[in-house]
Formats: structure tokens, sequence, C-alpha cells
């Protein structure tokens, strides 16, 4: 008797031992737990309630995220958190600051509320068989496979038609590459240069962007661009997204780059209103939804094949627009075409891997100008975030590690990234004053996110560069002496010189060049048509903004990016059209 007591006290008391691990593992204090952390614009604040036993909603906010990537994160990873039951979920392509602050501040609330996390990741919820795909059939006139800013330009004109059509997007949002877009858009004989007194000439366009492009561009494409580039900009007027603050940009020959009107970034601008546009259109845009192949019948393209979240899909139709981007975040592709770039950090979406490239390719596609990868000058390398090239465009000025400027900052990106390489350590500091920050917005997610050195003195923020102060100081007189006399005698700089760098404080972000835009891709005609190894148009198939080559030659301007996607992606919608009315 005294032995079955004594083993039944034995089992208790292992059972208060296990009671209070499982506990540990499980039991949380009931209530909401708020945190925050640093996202790409601002803190973002996540509010998470909880039972004893599970992560039952949570609340996340950020005000100062950008709306088409951050936002995203924002929207979306809430419900993954709960789903998975842990914090330590996959964040959004694209917006890794956002995502990797929701987890920060989520993880730091639920361990105020007595979670033990490693508990968490190691039940968690969302790891079941993989999810079967159902086979699906749709059919409608014209597949847009991309939603960056040509995708959603074609789609805003098909929809606006009457055209049927459906819009992929592989990513989890819209946008694409356009949403690193943060100077302007090109563009000349705009009602806006003639309210402002500016002189310029769809001539004189064409010829900066084949000079800046070293003669290389087709002529017909990039005159197609200038011509068309003043209607462009009437008809962002129409959709609200109007551009009226107007700058120089490096390569032009005047004030021609067109931004919105508080100076922010035009990429997010656009994609904001684009999608606001598309919302009001009613138009349905499939996200998370790549496109894999194109169908082929009777040489005429035929459909598409796409793989969604939960379905594989076959897609009838007449007509097919590329407007998938360029290639400049597939680092083993640009590799292939330019070793000598092999390790250089890029600016781009993560989208932009040259998929349309590869499909056009595999139906007999011609490309052009592949090998012509653009780096862009001023490239903050521990974030590769891009330094607007409006900062320069507004007077800013470049220096080395020795104080001294050594370009022309308003040259082509091509020729400022040389000379920036030419310099000590391979990188330099853009200089500006807090006048210039005041007048463009752009700026402020730079100091935000922690990129800047500021100081009340130019010599004060020498000495926080290890630059000698006399040296930077000397520098800026000079500089704005310059300005005073509208006449650059070191370098010959005629642009950009409105204002002076004189109104402290005074900033600085250290630069260097990045993978920025790749140059080449599919080659089109003025229509947009796709043209074929053997020199015909390939039917039905259109292409439109970075998948495309020929419009940007050896180097592309500032600015002209924007142009060609919102002109070639309404050409490329009207072309479809046409074709399907035949």
């Amino acid at each position: 008797m005294r032995k079955i007591i004594s083993l039944m006290l034995c089992m208790a008391l292992a059972l208060c031992c296990i009671v209070p691990a499982v506990a540990e593992n499980a039991a949380m204090q009931p209530g909401t737990y708020e945190a925050e952390a640093q996202g790409f614009g601002g803190k973002v604040q996540v509010a998470v309630t909880v039972s004893e036993s599970e992560i039952t909603d949570i609340a996340i906010t950020g005000e100062l995220e950008t709306p088409a990537l951050g936002g995203v994160a924002i929207e979306t990873m809430g419900d993954a958190i709960v789903k998975a039951q842990t914090p330590h979920v996959d964040g959004v392509s694209g917006a890794t600051v956002t995502s990797a602050a929701i987890i920060a501040a989520a993880s730091e609330a639920l361990e105020a509320a007595g979670a033990n996390l490693e508990a968490m990741d190691a039940n968690r919820k969302d790891t079941a068989e993989d999810v079967v795909r159902e086979e699906k059939t749709l059919d409608t006139d014209i597949v847009i496979i991309g939603a960056g800013g040509a995708g959603m330009a074609a789609a805003i004109m098909a929809q606006q038609a009457g055209q049927q059509f459906v819009i992929l997007e592989k990513m989890p949002y819209v946008g694409g590459n356009t949403t690193k877009a943060t100077g302007g858009m090109n563009a000349a004989e705009t009602h806006y240069q003639k309210e402002q007194g500016i002189e310029d000439s769809v001539a004189l366009f064409a010829a900066d962007t084949m000079k800046g492009g070293h003669d290389i561009n087709d002529p017909a494409l990039v005159e197609t661009l200038a011509s068309k580039s003043a209607e462009a900009i009437d008809w962002l007027d129409t959709i609200g997204a109007e551009l009226p603050k107007i700058s120089f940009s490096g390569g032009a020959s005047t004030n021609r780059i067109h931004a919105p009107a508080d100076g922010s970034a035009v990429g997010n601008f656009l994609v904001d209103k684009f999608s606001a546009k598309l919302k009001e259109l009613g138009v349905d845009i499939m996200l998370n939804t790549k496109a894999t192949q194109l169908i082929m019948q009777d040489g005429k393209v035929a459909g598409v094949k796409a793989e969604g979240a939960d379905a594989n899909y076959t897609i009838n139709c007449k007509a097919v627009i590329l407007a998938t981007g360029g290639f400049g975040a597939n680092l083993d592709m640009i590799a292939s075409f330019r070793p000598d770039l092999q390790g250089t950090v890029t600016t781009n979406a993560p989208g932009a891997t040259g998929d349309g490239i590869v499909m056009a390719q595999e139906v007999g596609a011609a490309l052009v100008d592949i090998e012509q990868i653009q780096l862009h000058p001023t490239v903050e390398q521990t974030t590769s975030m891009l330094i607007t090239e409006s900062v320069r465009g507004d007077g800013a000025i470049l220096v080395n590690q020795g104080g001294k400027r050594f370009t022309n900052e308003l040259l082509t990106r091509d020729a400022v990234s040389a000379a920036e390489l030419e310099q000590e350590g391979c990188y330099a500091y853009i200089i500006f004053d807090q006048h210039l920050r005041d007048n463009l917005k752009a700026i402020e997610k730079y100091v935000t996110n922690g990129l800047t050195k500021q100081a009340d003195t130019i010599e004060g923020l020498a000495e926080q560069l290890n630059i000698d102060p006399a040296t930077l100081a000397q520098t800026l007189a000079d500089w704005n002496e310059a300005v005073k006399n509208k006449n650059d005698t070191a370098f010959g700089r005629t642009t950009g010189m409105e204002n002076d760098l004189s109104t402290a404080p005074y900033y600085a972000i250290q630069v260097a060049p990045g993978i920025h835009h790749t140059m080449g891709g599919v080659k089109i005609n003025t229509a947009a048509e796709v043209i074929s190894t053997e020199g015909e148009v390939i039917p039905g198939l259109f292409a439109a903004g970075e998948v495309t080559g020929g419009v940007h030659g050896g180097n592309r301007l500032g600015g002209n990016a924007v142009a060609d996607i919102v002109i070639f992606g309404r050409i490329a919608a009207q072309s479809a059209i046409d074709y399907c009315a035949k």
C-alpha cells in the first residue's frame, strides 16, 4: 500500500513539474499591449490583444510609411501574425524596414504580455500541408502583365475605353520600380513650362535624350517620347496627378523635369494617383499572381499562363501588354551581361527580375541594348536608398573626402558616377542647406531614416565628416560665389544655381553609385509592338516601360523613366485596343 501511495505521490509531483512548463510556454496575461519601432518613414505602432493562450487581434498603424510598400505590410502582416500565432512571420518584399519594425514591435508587446516567443515559434499555426492549387481558365481581350507605372497607365486607358482586360501583378502590392522614382517626369512644351516662362522644345528634349544616351538610342522612339510628353502631362492632369513643380535634371538643357507641387517623390505620388483612379474605375488587380508563359497560336499571342496564391490560371486573350519592368533586382542576370557590376548595390524594387524579358524571348522577341545598365551616383549604400536627383537639381553640391567639389553635379548619371568612383573611397558627400530642405519634401525621409549629418555651421558639419573644416568652408564659399555670379569657373555647371547654400543648418549624406536602371530590354516600335528576332511584329504582343529597350540608349536621363512609363504605357494600351478591334 505504501508503495502505491509513494508511486501516486511521485506521479503527482511529476505532473506539478510539467504543468508550470506548459504554462510558461502558453500562458499570457489577457489584455492589449502596445509597442512601437522605427519604420521607413517614422514610428510604427503595434497593439496586440491576447487571451491566456493566443493572439486574438493586432492593430498596426504607421502614418508616415509609404502607402504603396510599407502600407501593404501594415495591412497584411497583422492577419499573418494572428494566423501563425507568432510575430516571426515573413515580411513583405520591398517593405523590409516596415516589416522588421512590425515584427520588433509585436515581439516587444507580446513579451510584455508574458508570452514565450520561442514556444510560439515552435508551435506556429501556419505550417500546414501545401495548398492544393485549383486550375482556372479565364477569357478576356487583353492581359496586362505588371501593375507598375506603365501597367497601371495602360489599365486606366483600357478601362476608360470600355475594353475587357485583366491585370496581373506578382507582388502583393502595386507600383513596381515606379515606387523608386524620386525626381520627376521630363516633358517639353508643357502648359506648366509656358505658364512659368520656361522655353523648351520637343526637338531640344529629343536632342538631350539622344546625347545623354550616347546616340545609340532608337531615334524614332526618342521622337515619340518627346513629342507625346506634353500630351501625357495633360492626361495626368485629368486623373488628378498634376506635376507643376519644374526644375533641372542631369543632362537637360533647360528646366524640364516635372514633379508634384510639394516636391515629394514622383513615383509614390503617381502610384497613389493611379491606384486611386483604378479603384474609382472599378478595376481589380490580381495581386500575388505571377505570369509564367505567353501562349502562342498560329504565330499570334493567344493567352497567358500564370500562378496565383491558390490557383493556376490559363487566361485566353487576343493581346498581351508586357509591363513587367527591368531586371535591376536580378543580380545574377545583371552579372551575366555585366560581370563588372557583380556585388554592386541596387535601388530596384524586388519585383524587377526580368520575367517579361525572359517570356518575350521564349516567343522569339528581339532584345536591344541589353548590356546597358545604369549606375545612379547618389545612393546611400547601407540602405540602398536613392537620394533624388532633385537635391542636386535644386542646388546641392558633391564633395569628396578632401572636402572639395570634383565634378559638375548635373552631368549625366554615368558621368557623375564615374567621377565618384575616381575619388578616395569611391564615394562622395552631397551637401545642402535648410532652405533646400524646406523646399523639397523628399528630403524628410532621409532625415527621418537617419541618413543625414547635420550642423549649425559648415565647419561643424565638416568635423562630423572628418573633413578639414577650412577646406569645406572654402568650397562652400566658392560655390556660393559661383551661384551669385552665375558662373561656375571650376566645373562649368550652369543649371540648378537659383539658390546658394547659406541657410543653416547644413546637411550631408554619404553617397556612392548603385544599380538603378536597365536601359536594355525587349525591342519595340513606336506603336509599342514587340519586334521579333526576324525583324517582324509579333501579332498581339505589346510592351512598355523598363521591360523595353531602345528609348534610353547607353544612359537614361533623370526624368525619362517616368516619361517612358506614362507615354508608352498609354501607347501600348491604345495599340492593343486597336488590335483587338480588327
